[in-house]
């Protein structure tokens, strides 16, 4: 009998998602290596994790060795590349599933999901499952990616071990009450789970100045694990410069803190969050709004007692409302006008309330209703740190990690207000002082492996800080390959972020092409798509030459615009049809020559 299983080939006539999808199911129908549901010492359970920056993979790992610890086999796997037929062969499996962007699915995973939704797939009647969605309340598609795959599990007739939670990106107390939860099921002696048991889905607010459906403590191997999200080191800020000019109608900001002799070790294209701290001047605000003092005793975030005043200073999101918070305060006060705003036919003027106000503007409008300050401390969203991309690169910046950060200000309802971090390092911070920093790895936007491989870079904005870690990294280690980069922003002559640096690496010839895109210059907006189209020739003989394409940006039009030029280019200058498009595009990815870090 021959060992060689059965293979759809290539040029059978099915698409790539139908051939993967076949040739996954014959891998699970003749596999000389049956999956075992448990064994000896517990429960096999396929651990599996669609991530986008890291965050639902670092629970995942947590969740493994805690299950290892119960005395169950847990199987970990990421969900790009797996199939719905590995997953069919399964009789538990615990998923976590990030949504990012505008409710799309992390980078990889979507064809995984778009074969599970072929019509013919067969029932998963023996699969018991959960999912813990991961998302940001502060997008309209909260979670999107979760309940889509929840729902459609449901409907191929798996069996939910409990319900799934919803978190927003303060993580720790929902996912700790859903492993309680999926923990009390799984150890029952039972032989068989309930469908269905009662925890009702969780979700906490909070926000960052960058959004980013995503903080963890994880590291790669090269970083220091001791210091994460709960555990920072104190860096020295080192340099605060203004990169957009006083005619700018934002401000921009390039930063540089140390590494403090090597404590912090990072590779190009990671990020690193900054644990932040509230204005102290809106904390004196709230509190005399609420007549507290400050002194008094509340609950410290992990355990033990702390002020009022280093709560709202340090724990606290205070600077955003949540419809959470508005219901709660609401039905605490009895506050008529903002019981009327939560009614579901008030749901539009609900969002912009809650987008434009604050706490303080609660307390200020509907006065009298806290009257105990570690209700108020319940009440509020856990502060949570900001992750902004590295702009600098180890081999060429020792010692330093460099950020480039858009500095939030706004206006609105009678009061100037700004975004938790950015004001922090733009207003309360002096060269010198230490900041609580980490390093958050994102090992899906890395360097092409082959030095000499030509690279597309397409970052507007503060979309441009991993590609100056690129651009410096490439130049430092004596890379060979074709560099071109596509920025854009309002005004050259006042928002052309590291001009002097990008033309003198043009004028070298280390950035072979440097296109950019200000879309206030002339009388017709301009952005880096337009200019992709403009060079759309020269961009298909890079693609056809090996290039890997990168983008770093806004997810919700950015992104999306630019992914939808790669498309059109590839059909007007390859010759394809739309579908023939698409799955060249999908092509790129399963070369990992497509990276996005969108946010």
């Amino acid at each position: 009998m021959s060992n060689t299983l059965p293979y759809i080939p290539d040029n059978a006539p099915f698409s790539p998602e139908q051939r993967a999808w076949l040739n996954g199911l014959l891998a699970s129908m003749f596999s000389a290596a049956p999956v075992p549901a448990s064994t000896a010492s517990g429960k096999r359970i396929a651990v599996l994790y669609a991530s986008q920056s890291g965050t639902a993979e670092g629970l995942a790992r947590k969740l493994v060795k805690e299950l290892k610890a119960q005395g169950h086999a847990p199987a970990l796997s990421t969900l790009v590349g797996y199939t719905p037929a590995a997953l069919a062969a399964e009789s538990y499996a615990l998923i976590l599933a990030s949504t990012y962007g505008d409710g799309d699915a992390p980078d990889g995973v979507q064809p995984f999901f778009e074969q599970l939704c072929l019509d013919h797939f067969p029932c998963m009647e023996k699969l018991r499952y959960s999912v813990f969605a991961l998302g940001d309340k502060h997008y309209e598609h909260f979670c999107k990616f979760g309940a889509a795959l929840d729902a459609k599990l449901k409907a191929l007739g798996a069996n939910p071990i409990c319900m799934r939670v919803d978190s927003d990106v303060d993580v720790e107390q929902p996912f700790a009450e859903w492993k309680t939860a999926v923990s009390a099921q799984l150890n029952k002696n039972e032989p068989h789970l309930p469908s269905v048991a009662a925890p009702t889905p969780v979700s906490s607010a909070a926000t960052r100045d960058k959004q980013e459906s995503n903080n963890s403590a994880t590291h790669s191997p090269k970083s220091e694990t001791r210091f994460s999200r709960d555990n920072p080191l104190r860096a020295k800020l080192l340099e605060r410069r203004k990169l957009t000019a006083e005619a700018s109608t934002r401000a921009t900001l390039h930063l540089a803190f140390s590494t403090e002799d090597g404590q912090l070790k990072y590779e190009a294209g990671d990020a690193f969050g900054v644990v932040p701290t509230n204005d102290p001047n809106l904390v004196a605000e709230i509190l005399q709004q609420l007549r507290f003092n400050g002194n008094e005793q509340v609950p410290a975030a992990n355990s033990g007692t702390t002020t009022l005043y280093d709560a709202l200073l340090h724990s606290v999101q205070i600077t955003r409302l949540s419809r959470k918070f508005v219901q709660e305060y609401a039905k605490r006060g009895n506050c008529l006008p903002l019981l009327a705003l939560l009614t579901p036919e008030r749901q539009t003027e609900l969002e912009k309330y809650v987008s434009e106000c604050g706490p303080v503007d609660l307390f200020t409008e509907f006065p009298g209703v806290m009257d105990d300050p570690a209700d108020l401390i319940r009440m509020l969203p856990r502060l949570t740190p900001r992750l902004y991309s590295i702009s600098s690169s180890p081999a060429a910046h020792k010692g330093q990690i460099h950020a480039t950060v858009a500095v939030v200000r706004y206006f609105s309802n009678d009061r100037e207000r700004g975004g938790v971090c950015s004001t922090l390092l733009a207003d309360r911070t002096s060269p010198s002082d230490r900041l609580p920093i980490y390093i958050q790895p994102n090992k899906k936007f890395r360097l092409p492996s082959d030095p000499d491989a030509p690279m597309i870079m397409i970052g507007p904005g503060t979309g441009i800080a991993p590609f100056r870690g690129f651009l410096h990294e490439r130049r430092a280690l004596g890379h060979k390959g074709r560099n071109w980069l596509f920025f854009g922003e309002r005004s050259a002559s006042s928002d052309f972020l590291y001009r002097e640096e990008l033309e003198g690496m043009l004028s070298e010839g280390h950035l072979t092409r440097l296109d950019t895109a200000f879309s206030r210059d002339q009388a017709h907006k301009v952005y880096v798509q337009d200019r992709m189209m403009e060079h759309s020739r020269m961009f298909w003989q890079w693609l056809q030459d090996g290039s890997s394409i990168y983008v770093c940006g806004d997810a919700s039009r950015m992104a999306k615009d630019v992914h939808a030029t790669i498309l059109k280019i590839a059909a007007l200058e390859g010759g394809m049809s739309t579908d023939g498009a698409e799955e060249f595009v999908a092509h790129l990815k399963d070369q990992h020559r497509y990276h996005r870090d969108v946010y």
